[in-house]
């Protein structure tokens, strides 16, 4: 008869198998979990707020100068609002697109019956003087006159009179801005706070 012998590395063999596959299943996972929420994670923060103070107080003007049959939104991405046309190589709608993609308009305003698109507005601070902000400017420009939207732009002031931005934004709206105002004080000018 026959007698077998334990092979006293079998356990420590058996052990160092067990701890290989769980640093492999551990590496697989974790790379798994990074191709899906990125290398970076999710390094966000939440944003003070949507709009600098001079934008804040501006969007209270637009509103009264546009009266009820229409609706201001901020920070509209061109892309929301000029669509690539159909027909172009995949390279070169993707080039379009990209040229839109990250650009916004500071406000947009649209019919309040059905929400379409009526104008653009461009609040201009000092920024717009910088060369990059002019090529910016420009490209939004192309891109109004391309789709057939106007684009209206305001320099920014401490103080505006609603009455001359709703004479402004008369033609595109095709309001007549009032010769009288319904309220006092509502041809006085309106101080932003920066």
């Amino acid at each position: 008869m026959r007698t077998f012998t334990r092979n006293p590395m079998s356990p420590l063999v058996i052990i160092l198998a067990v701890i290989a596959i769980a640093v492999i299943l551990a590496v697989v996972l974790k790379g798994a979990d990074s191709r899906q929420s990125g290398s970076i994670g999710y390094p966000y923060q939440p944003a003070k707020q949507l709009f600098s103070p001079a934008e804040r107080s501006f969007l209270g003007v637009i509103d009264q100068a546009i009266g009820s049959d229409f609706r201001v939104f901020g920070k509209v991405r061109v892309a929301d609002v000029a669509l690539v046309k159909s027909g172009l190589s995949k390279s070169a709608r993707q080039g379009a697109l990209n040229k839109i993609a990250y650009k916004h308009f500071d406000y947009v305003v649209c019919k309040s019956s059905d929400l379409s698109v009526v104008c653009a507005i461009e609040l201009n601070d000092k920024s717009h003087g910088s060369k990059r902000a002019q090529t910016r400017d420009e490209m939004l420009s192309k891109v109004c006159d391309v789709i057939g939207l106007p684009l209206i732009t305001f320099p920014a002031k401490s103080a505006y009179a609603i009455a001359e931005v709703k004479a402004q934004l008369a033609s595109v709206l095709d309001v007549a801005p009032k010769a009288q105002a319904t309220h006092a004080n509502a041809d006085a000018p309106h101080t932003l706070s920066a």
